[in-house]
């Protein structure tokens, strides 16, 4: 698969390019010929281009993977044979549920190279993809770091056929100089000198269902890069879907603790007992949902603004600030007094 550049119509950064050529001099093979198909040049004074363009570093990788039989252009101390990645998606297929096949991707890369780890966890924080190095990855670390949490994230999305929301995408070591681009390969908040490289989203996208069938792989494998760059649009968890309308502004000022199953059902074009049954496969629930709605506001409300917590209360739907202490301390295990405090 095509290592990933950035969204169309934004450039991507040459220290990416670098990073492929750097695998040609790494087996003492010349670079010329794959430039040449990415038209990739420097200019009459002999200086290269501080960006290419997406397309242009496609076709680059595309050439570079071709020519040194290296899916991995030399992240890895021996190189991934063209088709490896191929066959680890493969391998996946067929798998009930987006967690069982993505930890069977894990597993399987682990036959490809011992360089690195990958690791599926989950727990109540979110679900989380986790890179451990098990050897130093020299100056190809950023590139090869980046690059596979962000193909893993593109065929998740794929393999479901839904957007995935990150809640975050960690990385090791200093910002880059480039390190705008990562905002726009992962979207969300991202951070920099994290233990390991991980990305972080919302567990309830575990239990969706593949969606795609070996012909539609085979036919994605044509031509990857799409898959691992364009973001879907739409997301197929419908506990995001209610959590958005629940902590939509027409609903702020305690509105979304009035919200019903049905209102709920009702504008979202189901019946009650479908929201109901399709939460429930999420593991989530409306009662659940409305309480994170309404723990998010009160929150943002604390720390935010000097309201009094009487007033906070009665904005996020409690009839009293009593009520509103005990469900807060509950949620947090501390007043909501202490969390002001706290922050």
């Amino acid at each position: 698969m095509p290592a990933p550049p950035d969204p169309a119509h934004q450039g991507t950064p040459f220290a990416f390019v670098q990073a492929v050529l750097r695998a040609y001099a790494a087996r003492s093979c010349a670079p010329d010929k794959a430039l040449a198909a990415a038209q990739i040049a420097p200019d009459r004074r002999g200086h290269w281009p501080s960006q290419v363009s997406p397309l242009q570093f496609e076709r680059l990788c595309a050439a570079a993977m071709r020519e040194l039989d290296d899916e991995a252009p030399g992240w890895f101390s021996r190189p991934l044979p063209w088709g490896s990645y191929g066959m680890l998606a493969r391998a996946s297929m067929g798998a009930p549920t987006l967690a069982v096949a993505l930890k069977r991707w894990c597993r399987h890369h682990g036959l490809l190279t011992q360089d690195v780890g990958l690791a599926l966890h989950s727990d109540e924080s979110g679900a989380r993809v986790e890179i451990t190095e098990h050897t130093d990855l020299g100056q190809q670390r950023e590139f090869a770091l980046l690059s596979l949490l962000r193909n893993l994230h593109g065929l998740s999305c794929w393999w479901v056929d839904s957007q995935i929301a990150l809640l975050g995408a960690h990385f090791p070591g200093e910002a880059p100089p480039h390190a705008a681009v990562y905002g726009r390969l992962f979207p969300g908040t991202v951070h920099f000198q994290a233990p390991r490289a991980t990305l972080v989203f919302d567990a309830h996208y575990l239990n969706l269902p593949l969606r795609k069938d070996a012909a539609a792989i085979d036919q994605m494998l044509r031509r990857a890069l799409p898959i691992l760059v364009w973001p879907y649009r739409r997301d197929r968890l419908l506990s995001r879907q209610v959590s958005r309308l629940l902590q939509a502004p027409s609903h702020a000022h305690g509105a979304s603790s009035a919200h019903t199953a049905e209102t709920l059902a009702a504008e979202l074009g189901l019946s009650a007992r479908s929201l109901h049954r399709q939460l429930r496969a999420e593991g989530a629930s409306v009662q659940q949902l409305k309480d994170e709605a309404r723990r998010a506001r009160a929150s943002d409300l604390l720390l935010r603004t000097a309201l009094p917590v009487a007033r906070i209360a009665g904005l996020c739907g409690f009839a009293s600030d009593k009520s509103f202490a005990r469900a807060f301390r509950q949620w947090t295990g501390h007043s909501p007094q202490e969390h002001r405090r706290g922050a």
